[in-house]
């Protein structure tokens, strides 16, 4: 089997160490999780694998002889290839000749031979154990997790040169339902049985404790450790990257409930029949339930991002319909997907922070450019926002800090309720914490909080109360102190109402 050492890596910009003695240890026939907070030097050591940086330090071998990689041709040769949670794809050509974008297409008497070109696209996708993609189907057709077949079907096409033998995955499962995300763990199984190795980024731990044979945690850009994922822990590879234990992850709740701020009496809206409910001020309600259950719809509900009937009232006045007049009233939003709903990615981050409050930092029509820059300058601190500058592009920044721009822009408008859907989808553990401690610190200040998440024990550890949904219905509500997990999914699943 085919084996990479590296060790002793160090990489610096500037007066900034991007790695610092790290080690890493790839061999065929894995699934090797690289782990670690933003920043902690993963994507660095993955562009160095990639021949797009060269590394200041260090040793890189491939089966015990010195591998030099100072371009990504030669790292396609040394049989390295790469696949990312934002797929380069062309919508309006073929299956087919998607898979064959960087190779001559196969042709007769000078012209391409189309039936050539779906017969070895078939048998690339036959050898991943795909055969629900037709080679002759518009790539557009496809959705985000069968588009990640094609790409790496297609690195098994027959081709000059070493074949393919280690693919490195960064977040390959950010952008895929559960169905998508199955089939590619699949494909891995398959590219594993063959002999690959598959070096796999991800925040998401389960992910990880299923898929992976050993774990490799970076922090700081240091290697901190290499363990087997059957002699680790989800407890000991979060203490590994973060330098906390899991005890420490979520802060302590309440110590009690006020009198009702929002109040919410026959909600119907898509599939939501008839939600009652009360929120007090400074407190964390969380909603729970299976998905399709109505827990997204409820809160674009109450933003007015959607059309509802019912009565609802924010403070002893009726809520508006509309997003704007619901944000205007103290209500903010946290969207479940941050890059298709929340952010402009290729403008300014304090672009997006300002967004919804255009109109108090523009009299007279015209934008105060230093009253902005004051109001980013102090939000970016209290959501622990890093970032070279306001005027950074938003694509540029981590997912983490991605997601606490939306944190800001929340609270740029002092909101009486925030309401957050999947609030730490696809952020790391060490941007967890921050989220968690800023949560909390908001309610102690009297906001309160509506929280959807998929995240169980998050729902647990963040909440004073936990609603729980089935079928559009709210069927219990119930303090968060005492329950475990388990008991809180098997009431998911029970439809009858307390």
């Amino acid at each position: 089997m085919p084996r990479l050492t590296l060790s002793g890596l160090t990489k610096a910009y500037g007066p900034a160490r991007a790695l610092d003695e790290a080690a890493l240890d790839l061999m065929g026939g894995e699934v090797h999780a690289l782990m670690g907070e933003n920043g902690a030097g993963k994507s660095t050591l993955i562009r160095i694998l990639a021949g797009l940086e060269r590394a200041d330090g260090g040793t890189l071998l491939l089966n015990d002889a010195p591998l030099r990689l100072g371009s990504p041709a030669a790292a396609k040769a040394a049989g390295f290839r790469f696949l990312h949670q934002e797929l380069q794809v062309v919508p309006g050509l073929s299956v087919a000749e998607n898979m064959h974008l960087s190779r001559p297409y196969p042709t007769r008497f000078g012209l391409v031979n189309w039936a050539a070109l779906a017969r070895a696209a078939q048998g690339a996708l036959v050898r991943l154990g795909v055969t629900h993609i037709a080679p002759r189907a518009p790539m557009s057709a496809l959705g985000p997790g069968d588009q990640m077949l094609v790409r790496i079907a297609a690195t098994l096409l027959p081709e000059d040169g070493p074949a393919p033998w280690a693919y490195v995955m960064d977040e390959p499962t950010a952008a895929l339902t559960g169905a998508e995300a199955a089939r590619l763990f699949d494909a891995i199984a398959r590219l594993k049985s063959q002999g690959a190795a598959i070096l796999y980024v991800s925040h998401r731990m389960d992910e990880v404790m299923a898929l992976a044979t050993r774990v490799t945690v970076l922090r700081d850009g240091a290697h901190v450790s290499t363990r087997s994922i059957a002699e680790t822990s989800r407890d000991q590879i979060i203490h590994d990257m973060t330098g906390r234990a899991l005890a420490d992850l979520y802060p302590k709740q309440g110590a009690g409930i006020s009198a009702p701020l929002l109040s919410i009496r026959n909600l119907r809206a898509g599939p939501l029949q008839g939600i009652s409910l009360d929120l007090g001020r400074g407190e964390v309600l969380g909603i729970a339930g299976l998905s399709g259950s109505g827990r997204n719809a409820l809160l674009r509900a109450l933003i007015g991002a959607i059309p509802r009937t019912g009565e609802v009232t924010l403070d002893g006045a009726a809520l508006g319909v509309t997003p704007a007049q619901t944000w205007a009233q103290g209500l903010a939003y946290v969207p479940r997907e941050r890059r298709t709903e929340g952010l402009m990615l290729g403008r300014a981050l304090s672009e997006t922070v300002t967004l919804p409050h255009l109109r108090a930092l523009s009299p007279l029509g015209l934008l105060r450019r230093g009253r902005e820059s004051a109001l980013v300058a102090r939000l970016s601190e209290q959501v622990r926002l890093k970032a070279t500058s306001a005027r950074q592009p938003t694509a540029e920044l981590s997912g983490g800090n991605q997601q606490k721009v939306l944190f800001a822009r929340a609270l740029s408008g002092d909101p009486k309720v925030l309401l957050l859907d999947e609030p730490t989808r696809g952020v790391d553990v060490g941007a967890k914490f921050d989220i968690y401690a800023l949560i909390r610190d908001l309610a102690a200040k009297g906001v309160a909080v509506i929280l959807v998440s998929s995240d169980l024990p998050e729902v647990i550890g963040l909440s004073d109360r936990i609603a729980i949904l089935n079928a559009g219905r709210i069927t219990r509500t119930l303090p968060a102190a005492g329950l475990t997990e388990a008991a809180l999914l098997d009431l998911c699943y029970q439809p009858e109402t307390a």
